[in-house]
């Protein structure tokens, strides 16, 4: 007698159905982060759009790039290169733990009062100030030119504010152009939403270390992204392939059990009846 076939039954146990929730929640989980890498690539792409449209571009005077202070914005001045005319004020701060060429330093930022009266902070450049020592470091930084200078800059967005972490002296956190107007306590207007970093000054002085051009690099979020989708394959053929194991185990006996009685009315079938199915056909008849 053939044993009773499990099937695929197994799938609706409640074992089964918590795998397979299980799949889907890893699934979704995989879909989040795959989207947030494309998400990643795709704000590196503009940052690579803003470097080739502004950073080479010709400079032109603040006024025009920003005829009001509030003015900025990061898609379409982020990396211009800008004018001003003007000159420095004595009230520099120091912007702590920045990386640098020589480890982390600081990045000094000095206030320029333009010529209509408005003020623009320029960051000259970092220095190997850090620690318990970047107060001393005000003694030994290089100087702005006096006087009636005329600055090129690269606009650059004023930075958040960093949680658990405010102002000391003459030292900032973070270039957050709002509290570094505090700090400095300069008067009149300023130019809020931007900052410069230095690109040259006429008549020239000494300066920190500037920034190389940024690189055009997208990163590997391309392949971080399409690899997250790859994982939810492999989970997917992982289950299959247990719920195919587990119908072999469960089904085997009955299966072979069938093999059997298939083979042997097959053999049945070629050899013809026997003698003794014969003699039941005549004496039936």
């Amino acid at each position: 007698m053939t044993e009773a076939r499990v099937g695929w039954s197994f799938l609706y146990s409640r074992r089964w159905i918590g795998y397979f929730a299980l799949l889907v929640v890893f699934a979704i989980a995989c879909v989040y982060l795959g989207n947030w890498q494309f998400d990643r690539r795709a704000q590196a792409r503009d940052e690579i759009s803003r470097i080739d449209r502004n950073y080479g571009a010709d400079p032109v005077p603040i006024a025009e790039a920003l005829p009001h202070p509030s003015d900025f914005d990061i898609d379409q001045h982020k990396w211009l290169t800008v004018t001003l005319e003007g000159s420095y004020e004595d009230s520099a701060v120091l912007s702590r733990n920045r990386p640098g060429p020589d480890g982390v330093g600081a990045d000094i930022i000095v206030p320029f009062r333009t010529t209509d009266g408005k003020v623009f902070f320029v960051d000259r450049g970092w220095v190997a100030a850090s620690g318990t020592d970047i107060e001393d470091a005000f003694a030994t930084l290089p100087q702005p030119p006096a006087g009636t200078v005329e600055v090129v800059t690269r606009l650059r967005a004023s930075e958040p504010e960093v949680d658990g972490r405010s102002s000391a002296g003459r030292t900032v956190a973070s270039i957050n152009v709002p509290e570094i107007a505090e700090v400095t306590d300069v008067q009149g207007e300023v130019y809020s939403g931007a900052y410069g970093m230095l690109v040259s000054e006429t008549p020239a002085a000494e300066h920190g270390v500037l920034p190389p051009k940024p690189e055009r690099d997208e990163g590997p979020h391309l392949s971080y992204a399409l690899q997250w989708y790859v994982f939810i394959l492999i989970a997917a053929i992982g289950v299959a392939y247990a719920a195919r194991q587990e119908y072999k185990n469960l089904n085997a006996g009955s299966d072979e059990v069938r093999e059997m009685e298939e083979k042997s009315h097959a053999r049945k079938r070629r050899r013809g009846p026997s003698d003794a199915d014969v003699e039941d056909a005549l004496l039936d008849a």
